[in-house]
């Protein structure tokens, strides 16, 4: 598992002692619809979490990283670099970052590292995201960092109980 510096983040395997972050985020009101965060928050359940994050590499699911703050290594998020499609040249990101580091600027340098990473692999020749409509932050972030969109996909992905919109974001090697 790599560890990438992205100027202010550093992208690297999660530690027993971001079970804090995780649970942090049980509450919120989209990040455990959209992922496999617990919405628990107890401890033992963010250290499962912790636990699966690991086995994506070993299980060919892809890559998940901690986004920590480079200052104090605390960790703020987490991205990830999906590889389902990688034969056909393809993988797909997804980041989350816990309300409370919101506006720090996070999110566009662990998006930025990991897309120069994941494009310098000969495997990957589209990297491509996934955003819901109502995301301008998120989508006006992915932009930012040289995706382009490409369209709507409707009714692309089941969101907790609905059927969402995604806005398909790309960016070729």
């Amino acid at each position: 598992m790599p560890r990438l510096d992205g100027n202010s983040v550093l992208l690297r395997p999660f530690e027993k002692c971001d079970a804090k972050v995780v649970m942090s985020v049980a509450t919120d009101a989209l990040i455990p619809l959209i992922t496999t965060v617990p919405t628990s928050g107890i401890h033992e359940d963010a250290m499962a979490y912790i636990e699966r994050q690991h086995s994506r590499l070993a299980s060919g699911t892809g890559y998940s990283f901690a986004i920590a703050d480079s200052v104090n290594d605390e960790a703020v998020g987490q991205i990830g670099l999906w590889l389902r499609d990688i034969r056909e040249g393809r993988a797909s990101t997804g980041y989350w970052i816990a309300p409370q580091h919101r506006g720090n600027g996070f999110a566009r340098a662990a998006l930025t590292a990991l897309t120069e990473w994941a494009l310098s692999l000969n495997e990957v020749r589209r990297l491509q995201l996934f955003v819901e409509p109502w995301n301008e932050g998120s989508w006006r972030m992915a932009e930012s960092c040289g995706f382009e969109r490409e369209g709507l996909l409707r009714s692309w992905q089941q969101v907790g109980r609905e059927r969402k919109d995604m806005y398909v974001y790309s960016i070729v090697a």
